[in-house]
């Protein structure tokens, strides 16, 4: 390589190379999470409620496997393998989801089969794909040139955005289609998951073949390649090349996680094991119980293997910031479910006339990073300059601050719509915006702040450790998530069935056995089957043949509209259902339904309290994250000293 074209300029090309690498994945990503949980209600027929700890389980999962990806790369097979495997499981993973929406209609129960497989396959892929190129990113700096790290990653950080901007504008034009009566073609999701395909099979190739040329240190070594390979001149002077962990740390960190797991289990799940009521209690009983456990014991295994009080103090500093960007991911990751759920059900999304598909309105974090990265990369530069710059904590204290701002903002505009009222999409843009500054004051900068502060022996694995948190926030968006009241459309629904859900949820009106199955297959009432398997197959086969019935009936409804306006426009033409049609459970299991102990029509509640509408739900996240930003800023004087150096 010519290192003299590389030395000129600010930052290797081969920043680069990981920038537009990352981008396509990102796109992978982003693009398909945009869609997944409404494809999941809408057209695999699962809850919202269950579609939002899974989501949030998917996410926690594709956070935590990066630590499986990271040992294996430290090692093994070194970052460049890892991100070529990862990258083809991801793109492998994204053509099952393709199958799998193509083939609902005539095979539920196969598609859903499927679309676990490809969600396992994604994970994995990820795994070993989101570590790895993190770590090179770091790896192209020498020692001398380390202070650009907040720039580079800064820059890289909008690549991953620019990518996501991406996805979540052309997946969701694909496959989140609505005709002019806003009826959802549920069969168009599959065009949006094979464009997510497609994306990380670029990305892939964009890597295979520039990264021998591009992906080197300034002498011009390839970065990241086998660790048999690495040489002394791969790591810093007086730096351990191998991390080691005795047999005893290794066995104390097994009885953590066992220890952990256990109690998690016992502090915060209702329902413990498998016998739980579908994989929405599954993802909540075992999988985030996991992963809490599981970066506790790793956090003990690495700990155990610092040579001296530098490392360790260091090492506290990851620690410590990745439990409060907990809090951070919690309330961002809501971007996915719960407020995809209201963009779609109690919002106006008319932007000039024109009808924003729900699954489009979070592009607008994508777009904002894009326009926003460079500036706050010089903002980081031009404070360093003058020696004003926060130390990176105070910058995360910032972003933690700030998300408590935009759910503020959205709570006081939605205290006053009712169960009716739409929200005006503008409110969601000014929430993404303020949450995009967050963004960028947080999660670059932790990128940049474990790059800098990990022990290069296993600095994919504290990457790892980084990720973890982010599984960790993801989790309990997952659980945050679910606790969503029940929007707009969900009175309207109970409406149309002659049910007024607020006495319902209010308790001042007893709702019959019908009554309670008509909102249990509207996924107004929370269904508990225990161990009845009989009851659960027979309710749930009537759950969907009734739902075939009733859109019938709303397309025979929108049918004769559009008649009427075809000599005046202005016509309207309220929609009732005909309940004759419905098909009812029999006496014997109506009167199951009816005892209270199957189908409940209730407030969620979160820590006790009742969340009975939108604004109590978005004031739960101005709380967690107001009072997480404000201790760490206030620890940030201790956490300096402790980089020892570093900012």
């Amino acid at each position: 390589m010519d290192t003299a074209v590389q030395s000129k300029t600010k930052h290797p090309k081969g920043l680069w190379v990981l920038f537009g690498t990352e981008m396509w994945e990102r796109f992978n990503f982003y693009g398909m999470r945009a869609l997944l949980t409404l494809f999941m209600v809408n057209s695999l027929l699962m809850k919202e409620g269950d579609v939002t700890i899974i989501y949030g389980g998917f996410l926690a999962l594709c956070y935590l496997t990066p630590m499986l990806g990271g040992f294996i790369s430290d090692r093994f097979l070194g970052n460049r393998y890892c991100i070529i495997v990862g990258g083809t499981l991801m793109a492998i993973g994204q053509f099952l989801m393709f199958m799998s929406a193509s083939t609902f209609g005539a095979n539920l129960g196969s598609a859903q089969m499927m679309m676990w497989i490809a969600l396992g396959i994604i994970i994995f892929g990820n795994g070993f794909f989101k570590p790895n190129i993190s770590s090179m990113v770091g790896s192209l700096y020498p020692k001398q040139e380390k202070s650009k790290l907040d720039s580079a990653f800064t820059i890289f950080y909008m690549g991953i955005n620019m990518g996501a901007f991406l996805g979540q504008l052309i997946c969701p034009i694909l496959g989140d289609v609505k005709d002019a009566s806003g009826i959802r073609d549920i069969h168009a999701f599959k065009w949006g998951f094979l464009a997510a395909s497609i994306a990380m099979i670029l990305g892939t190739l964009t890597f295979i073949f520039l990264k021998n040329k591009y992906v080197v240190t300034p002498e011009g070594r390839p970065i990241g390649g086998l660790p048999s390979e690495n040489t002394a001149e791969d790591f810093e002077e007086g730096e351990a090349q191998t991390a080691k962990f005795s047999s005893l740390s290794i066995g104390i960190a097994t009885a953590v996680f066992i220890a952990a797991f256990f109690g998690f289990q016992y502090l915060f799940v209702d329902k413990i094991g498998f016998a739980s009521v579908g994989m929405g209690e599954f993802v909540k009983a075992v999988i985030y119980p996991f992963i809490y456990s599981m970066g506790l014991a790793l956090a003990y295994l690495i700990m155990s293997a610092a040579e001296n009080k530098v490392e360790r103090d260091r090492i506290w500093v990851i620690y410590i910031v990745s439990f409060f960007i907990i809090f951070f991911w919690a309330a961002f990751e809501q971007a996915g479910s719960s407020l995809t759920f209201i963009a779609d059900n109690q919002t106006d999304r008319h932007i000039f006339g024109w009808n924003m598909p729900p699954s489009m309105v979070q592009i607008f974090n994508g777009l904002f990073i894009v326009v926003l990265a460079v500036p706050f990369s010089m903002l980081w530069d031009k404070l360093r300059a003058a020696k004003k710059e926060p130390v990176s904590p105070l910058k995360q204290a910032i972003g933690l601050g700030l998300i408590a701002l935009s759910y503020l903002i959205i709570a006081y505009n939605v205290k006053d719509l009712g169960n009716s009222g739409l929200l005006a999409v503008k409110w969601l843009i000014l929430l993404y915006l303020i949450q995009t500054m967050g963004e960028l004051c947080l999660s670059p900068i932790g990128l940049s702040l474990v790059g800098k502060l990990a022990p290069k022996r296993f600095a994919s694995l504290l990457f790892g450790v980084f990720f973890i948190a982010n599984a960790a926030g993801y989790a309990l968006s997952g659980t945050l998530g679910s606790i969503l009241p029940a929007t707009g459309d969900k009175f309207l629904a109970a409406k149309e069935q002659n049910i007024n859900l607020e006495k319902v949820l209010d308790k001042t009106y007893k709702p019959t056995s019908k009554e309670l199955f008509l909102l249990a297959q509207s996924n107004l009432a929370d269904v508990d089957f225990g161990n009845d398997d009989v009851l659960k197959k027979d309710i749930q086969n009537l759950f969907k043949e009734n739902k075939e019935i009733i859109a019938a009936q709303r397309t025979a409804h929108e049918n004769k509209l559009k008649e009427l306006q075809k000599t005046n426009k202005d016509a309207k033409l309220d929609f009732t259902m005909d309940l004759n049609q419905i098909k009812y459970p029999t006496e014997a299991q109506l009167a199951k339904i009816g005892d209270g102990n199957t189908v409940k029509a209730e407030y969620k509640t979160f820590s006790g309290f009742e969340i009975r509408n939108l604004f109590e739900f978005f004031m739960v996240f101005v709380i967690l994250c107001g009072i997480a930003g404000a201790i760490l800023a206030l620890i940030s004087p201790i956490l300096k000293k402790m980089m020892h150096g570093v900012n």
